[in-house]
């Protein structure tokens, strides 16, 4: 993704902004400043419909390289997936619910 891109939409997107990327999935979202830091730049991660809109209203926000690779060994833990897998039997089965939403959005080449 180019870094001028990035630069503008940290200057003049809305706070709490959401911008769709070439991955399916993977989206920018500014965070509002506030007092003690100004407004910043994160990747949120939503698995996304049909349509490519995310799923969730809030999925995984990464603020840093750290953070993402602190979550990738956590969710590669084996643990987890075992820990998943007991959560899938005891929890009740969910129909999938559809969403309608907006076109013509912009995407952020990455």
């Amino acid at each position: 993704m180019p870094d001028e891109k990035l630069a503008q939409f940290l200057k003049s997107g809305r706070d709490w902004e959401r911008r769709a990327t070439t991955v399916p999935g993977i989206f920018v979202l500014r965070l509002p400043g506030d007092g003690r830091r100004p407004a910043s730049l994160a990747v949120e991660i939503n698995p996304v419909d049909e349509g490519g809109r995310p799923t969730k209203r809030r999925g995984l926000v990464l603020r840093s390289s750290e953070e993402l690779e602190e979550f990738r060994r956590l969710i590669n833990d084996e643990k987890l997936t075992i820990l998943m897998a007991k959560i899938d039997e005891v929890n009740p089965r969910r129909e999938a619910v559809r969403r309608r939403g907006g076109a013509g959005e912009e995407v952020l080449e990455i």
